[in-house]
């Protein structure tokens, strides 16, 4: 319990970097209900999180195809890697990453994520030594790892630092920056691995170099975040914002076991997460087999273009959302993504393509606007729902080896992608539910339409989660 002297904030608002715990506690720290000023230094280092992601992600669709080649592995094999770097997600959501992220707060989980990362992207070089793909696989589990850890505290940390109304906004910006480094990861493949040496051992070393300069950036980071003074959103601060915007129902009070709405939202996650991997880890596939005299390296180019497409869909989207509720937007995108990527499936050459690349770009807010849905107004279960959603991304792991799977029974990637299409359409039942069901509809649009964060408010003594519980409004905290 913290004494007297001890429940009283520090103001230094000018202060950036110090040494100081990674031990939060349960208290009130009114983080939920910064102002946009105050919350632009901790959502921009936040951001640059979102950049690692994305390039590693990117990177890892490109390796896939130049695997095939350099190993010598076929597509479903080659799917290993997809399996390794979502299949670590849940582990960290669930597991480890959430744990600490609940016991101790949002910069100790970016601290644990960034050294695993760290880890993971140095044993890329004796796996490149070795040319094991089991090494590989191995080292990209470790670094799905750190990014799980990170994903599982950076998406919520986004939605709920600053003003309620804009979290979905302010999410789908820092996705967007993690899109360019989707963008970033296939070009650099293309350009620096596979130029010059071609599917050859030789373009292994290469990788090996930009991970270890990799290794050494994420170490630094981890550095800068262990001294950054940012702010922290506990769950009694979310308990309190469920309160001030009057979600009603009492929803944010049930046990976490009652949240259907989280779980419903992690499925759409999980099927949507599967379909998005799994198009853009077989696009390579794709333009190589349907369109004529495409290289892998020119494959990887036109990836590069897919992902520019899906993130111009992001900072769009995010404009949009300005003034059309996120949860409409969210829909529309959506539909336009199984229409465009049912088309692909009957059409070839150029137009195919063309048709993923518009799927991409729908895809782009689906990801990021399931997550800030699906934790409105849940209140003090927040950090725990948020790990739930994230650990959807284990779709990732499960999708692509079945797209591979009826790829190589039919020797098409076109047909394969089937399988996406039909898991885009299970995560658009939830995307109905959130537009035409009350119960999902009525709860995001009362926290979206709150005013908390917009106007500066007079800073709150914080207080330990001991003293809140005499608070009769957050008795069941």
């Amino acid at each position: 319990m913290m004494t007297p002297t001890e429940d009283k904030p520090v103001k230094e608002k000018n202060v950036l970097f110090r040494a100081h715990s990674l031990r939060v506690g349960n208290r009130i720290t009114n983080a939920s209900q910064l102002t946009l000023r105050e919350t632009l230094w901790p959502l921009f280092l936040v951001t640059i999180l979102y950049f690692l992601w994305g390039f590693a992600y990117g990177l890892l669709d490109t390796l896939n195809k130049h695997f095939q080649n350099t190993l010598g592995i076929t597509r479903t094999r080659s799917s290993g890697l997809q399996a390794a770097y979502f299949g670590a997600y849940p582990l960290a959501s669930l597991g480890y990453g959430n744990w600490v992220l609940r016991n101790y707060g949002y910069r100790a989980v970016f601290i644990l994520g960034l050294v695993l990362e760290g880890i993971g992207a140095l044993l890329m070089w004796p796996a490149g030594l070795k040319r094991s793909f089991g090494g590989f696989c191995g080292a990209t589990f470790i670094i799905g790892s750190g990014l799980g850890c990170l994903e599982t505290a950076a998406n919520p940390y986004m939605a709920v630092t600053g003003p309620p109304r804009y979290a979905e906004l302010r999410i789908n910006l820092a996705q967007a920056v993690q899109a360019i480094g989707t963008v970033v990861g296939p070009v650099l493949g293309s350009y620096v691995f596979f130029k010059e040496t071609g599917d050859s051992v030789h373009s292994l070393k290469t990788v090996q170099w930009v991970y270890l300069a990799i290794a050494v950036f994420v170490f630094f980071l981890a550095v800068v975040f262990f001294f950054s003074v940012i702010p922290e959103v506990t769950d009694t601060d979310m308990a309190e914002q469920a309160d001030l915007t009057h979600v009603g129902e009492g929803q944010g009070e049930k046990p976490f076991w009652q949240q259907w709405k989280v779980f419903y939202a992690a499925f759409a996650q999980l099927c949507y997460t599967g379909a998005q991997v799994a198009i853009a880890s077989y696009f390579i596939n794709y333009a190589t087999e349907t369109r004529a005299n495409t290289s892998s390296a020119l494959g990887a180019s036109l990836l590069a273009g897919a992902q520019g497409c899906f993130a111009i869909g992001r900072f769009s989207g995010s404009a949009i959302m300005t003034h059309i509720r996120p949860r409409k937007v969210f829909l529309l995108y959506l539909t336009m993504v199984i229409v465009f990527a049912s088309a692909s499936v009957t059409q070839r050459g150029n137009t195919g393509v063309a048709m993923l690349m518009v799927t991409l770009f729908f895809e782009s807010v689906c990801f990021p606007t399931i997550v800030a849905l699906g934790i409105r107004g849940i209140g003090r279960h927040t950090k725990r729902g948020s790990g739930w959603i994230i650990a959807g991304v284990v779709g990732g792991a499960c999708v692509p080896p079945l797209t591979a799977k009826v790829a190589d029974m039919h020797s098409s990637t076109a047909l394969g992608f089937v399988v996406p299409v039909c898991f885009h359409i299970a995560a658009w039942s939830y995307a109905l539910c959130c537009n035409f069901v009350p119960i999902f509809r009525d709860v995001m649009d009362r926290v979206g339409d709150s005013n908390l964060g917009l106007v500066a408010s007079t800073p709150v003594k914080e207080v330990a989660v001991e003293d809140v519980r005499k608070d009769s409004s957050l008795e069941k905290v």
